[in-house]
């Protein structure tokens, strides 16, 4: 068959550059699911405690690491660092939550491994309520709805942060020098709309996601993986220098902008759909609980950092990516075009994950002799459709704020604390257990509706974009 899809291991471990599909029949949507032949121990691509650290922090550090000192502005310098704090906690408490229930019904199905939708469609299942126990089936339904809600959308940031970033950079070449230090006014050169150069990106991102085996992509993993260390490295390096006087920043936020920072906050964190397969391929899977602390600390203490240093460096001019702040000198327009190299290749690995859920679906459904012609077809609408909400919606800040808000605050706070209620309700779960579940997930139902309206709400408002840019500084 020419359409190919993950084994369970490999299942939406997107960024893992070891990994690699194998030929199986297509089975539509429906039929997706767990086929147990997956031994834990002993296979000759299991991953060292290292490597399970590398991709960990991989598949957390993307695009929403850039948006979050525009994160803390909406929440303020001392509420925005608290609140990312503890989010990163209650985010990784969940993932742990997964975790744990994963491990129960592999001992109590006899499987070696259950993904993320197996898990929750077993805790219902499980559950004392018989209509859940009737439709446990869209449980699986739902947590591949988010998923490739979550996945698309990161694909649509993807295009809003390409356009941005070199509609700058094209924008500011005249002015652009090899001194990044003289305090300079550039005013930009316009230049056509961002949403043009989304559909100039267009053809090359449908050509990047022609490339349907996994294994050929870790080629691009690894560029992108270096060239955004790199940007990232002199990012940090700029936000250290020079910090302005901070006693004009607002310790606490209006309450209006606050559900946007939970939005940004919850997207950046949302790293949860990576935990089962990674623990899955580990040699020595009991260490995984610790790796998964270590490397949420590390990705915690990398967002509350850049998150505060961003802000202080830039204030209130703060824009929806660092990178657009960055001076107006060939040094650092380089780390914008080396962050954008790396994010056009990042798109085509995001992509595999909802493309190896959709495309059998469709596949299944036409005449074999097809199923190539059929498969390319739904991969260039899938990338059309992504390149189109980016077009409707082509602010950046705000696009990271609505798929934090709707998918990702479902799949990292919603899902888990109820899956652990449903799991082990039968068994004599503490009322202190309940009681934490339902608040957590209450918390994560109230950004998620909140998060949504606000974020449509200001949508609907005129974008407020600089238009001088100082080479040194983003203050006006």
């Amino acid at each position: 068959m020419s359409t190919q899809r993950l084994r369970d291991e490999d299942y939406r471990d997107y960024s893992s550059t070891d990994a690699s599909p194998e030929d199986s029949p297509s089975e539509g949507l429906n039929n997706f699911s767990s086929s147990g032949s997956y031994m834990r121990f002993g296979e000759s691509n299991s991953t060292t405690w290292f490597q399970t650290l590398i991709h960990l922090l991989k598949s957390n550090i993307g695009t929403g690491l850039l948006g979050l000192p525009l994160a803390v502005k909406n929440a303020g310098i001392l509420l925005g660092p608290l609140s990312l704090l503890v989010i990163g906690l209650v985010a990784v408490h969940c993932m742990r939550i997964l975790v744990k229930c994963s491990h129960h019904f592999c001992y109590r199905l006899n499987k070696p491994f259950v993904d993320y939708g197996d898990t929750v469609m077993y805790g219902l299942e499980a559950s004392p309520v018989s209509w859940l126990r009737n439709h446990a089936h869209w449980g699986r339904r739902i947590v591949d709805f988010f998923l490739i809600v979550t996945q698309l959308g990161f694909c649509c940031i993807y295009f809003v942060f390409l356009a941005d970033n070199f509609k700058q950079v094209v924008e500011m070449a005249n002015g652009t020098t090899s001194n990044c230090h003289n305090n300079e006014t550039v005013i930009l050169t316009p230049t056509m709309d961002s949403r043009l150069y989304m559909l100039t990106f267009l053809p090359f991102m449908v050509l990047l996601v022609f490339v349907r085996n996994l294994r050929a992509l870790s080629i691009f993993s690894l560029l992108a993986n270096i060239t955004m260390a790199v940007s990232l490295v002199m990012i940090y390096q700029f936000t250290v220098q020079n910090i302005p006087d901070p006693s004009h920043l607002p310790l606490v936020a209006s309450w209006k902008t606050y559900p946007l920072f939970f939005g940004t906050a919850i997207f950046a964190f949302e790293g949860i759909g990576m935990v089962l397969p990674l623990e899955n391929k580990m040699k020595d899977p009991k260490k995984f609980s610790l790796i998964l602390y270590v490397g949420m600390a590390i990705v915690t203490t990398l967002y509350v950092s850049l998150g505060i240093l961003g802000y202080l460096q830039f204030g209130a001019n703060i824009q929806g990516s660092i990178t657009l702040n960055l001076p107006n000198c060939w040094l650092y327009q380089s780390v914008k075009l080396l962050y954008s190299i790396g994010i056009f290749f990042t798109y085509a690995l995001q992509f595999y994950v909802p493309a190896e859920i959709i495309i059998p679906f469709f596949v299944a459904r036409g005449p074999e002799h097809c199923e190539l012609v059929i498969d390319l077809s739904v991969r260039t609408m899938l990338v059309c459709l992504t390149c189109i909400a980016a077009i409707l919606i082509p602010r950046l800040d705000l696009v990271i704020s609505l798929v934090g808000s709707v998918s990702s605050s479902a799949l990292a706070l919603i899902i888990p604390p109820l899956l652990e209620i449903t799991t082990f309700y039968s068994e004599g779960l503490s009322p202190i257990t309940i009681v934490k579940d339902a608040l957590i997930s209450i918390l994560g139902f109230v950004g998620f509706v909140v998060g949504t309206c606000l974020t449509l709400y200001e949508l609907t408002q005129p974008s407020r974009a600089p238009i001088f840019i100082n080479s040194t500084s983003a203050f006006v």
